[in-house]
């Protein structure tokens, strides 16, 4: 990220703690200044180990990092993109060199269930990613061609089936030729970003990587 980037962000950040003092992400308690959870919260997340280089993730999902997940996409919270999005991005970051030249891409919802929660919480994860990259944004790059069933109900045989045949890339020519950072904001099985990265490499993605604020072990 330059250096103006950077102390735009600095200054963004500074701003809106003053007008808006930071909140636990998982339980609303004050919690300081550029940290996303309180004392009592902050002893129940636990990072994630180190595995795929290609799979990049913040936290194992669990504890508050499930509340934060569950309040953001379900509570309607579309504030806790920040701070959770935060957390995503010091996950990437140690790799941003690796990633240089990349698109970003977020998981995408389908119509339906994005007019029902009102955002695509990936897609704000997204968005915090790519300006911390300095890499574009490509927001709508992927599509679900049908209202799937929820995921987090299912085994992994059943949500491969389930999502078989239901991404698609809208427009190849963005993605063509490119590193693609797929974006999530939770990874449980694989078989949602299996299938977005099928759909990418098909639209003539050179790669596929993927960051995910929290993964399931």
């Amino acid at each position: 990220m330059g250096a103006l980037a950077s102390c735009l962000h600095v200054a963004a950040e500074a701003l809106a703690w003053v007008v808006a003092p930071p909140r636990c992400a998982a339980c609303d308690e004050a919690c300081p200044r550029l940290a996303a959870f309180c004392a009592a919260c902050a002893s129940s997340v636990e990072p994630a180990p180190p595995g795929d280089p290609d799979i990049l993730a913040a936290f194992v999902y669990g504890g508050a990092v499930a509340r934060a997940v569950t309040r953001f996409k379900y509570g309607r919270r579309p504030d806790l993109a920040r701070p959770l999005g935060d957390l995503l991005w010091r996950a990437v970051e140690p790799h941003a060199g690796r990633h240089a030249g990349c698109v970003v891409v977020p998981v995408p919802l389908h119509p339906a269930r994005l007019a029902e929660r009102g955002f695509n919480q990936s897609a704000l994860l997204a968005r915090a990613v790519s300006s911390r990259l300095g890499a574009p944004l490509l927001a709508l790059a992927l599509a679900r061609t049908r209202d799937t069933p929820r995921q987090a109900a299912l085994d992994r045989d059943a949500r491969l089936a389930n999502l078989a045949g239901a991404l698609r890339v809208r427009q190849p020519a963005p993605v063509r030729g490119r590193a693609v950072l797929l974006v999530d904001d939770v990874r449980t099985t694989g078989a949602t970003s299996h299938a977005c990265e099928r759909a990418l490499l098909e639209a003539g993605a050179r790669s596929v990587s993927s960051a995910v604020l929290a993964r399931a072990l």
